[in-house]
């Protein structure tokens, strides 16, 4: 499976995998899955830490290295900020980037976001 992860559960995976639901972090874990994280997720996380609503332990470049060093990019594409612009989706512009992501790569979404989840364009993934 080739899974696009969303922030939280990037953040989760990498920070407190014990809010990750047991079934999910069984999939996140298995080798044959291909795990992927879009540049916007880096961002949201680094925004987070500089709010203070999350840590970030040492160096950000380093943490930032370590935390995707296993991970595919998805790199953002005009492709993928044109068909954002189109989704039925709620304003936010990361979830809308990412489902967007999701939706041109083929990839799905792990997410635990009720809106997303819903969203019946693209793949998605609970966190069960």
């Amino acid at each position: 499976m080739k899974l696009l992860l969303d922030t939280h559960i990037w953040l989760w995976f990498v920070i407190d995998p014990s809010r990750l639901g047991r079934s999910t972090f069984q999939i996140l874990k298995n080798a044959n899955n291909e795990l992927w994280l879009s540049p916007i997720s880096t961002w949201e996380a680094l925004t987070l830490h500089y709010k203070k609503r999350v840590h970030l332990q040492g160096d950000l470049s380093t943490w930032v290295t370590k935390a995707t060093t296993s991970l595919k990019e998805a790199v953002p594409t005009h492709e993928i900020m044109l068909v954002a612009r189109q989704l039925p989706l709620h304003q936010d512009p990361s979830d809308r980037m990412l489902a967007a992501t999701a939706l041109v790569l083929d990839l799905t979404l792990v997410t635990a976001d009720q809106r997303l989840l819903q969203l019946k364009s693209i793949k998605t993934l609970p966190n069960r």
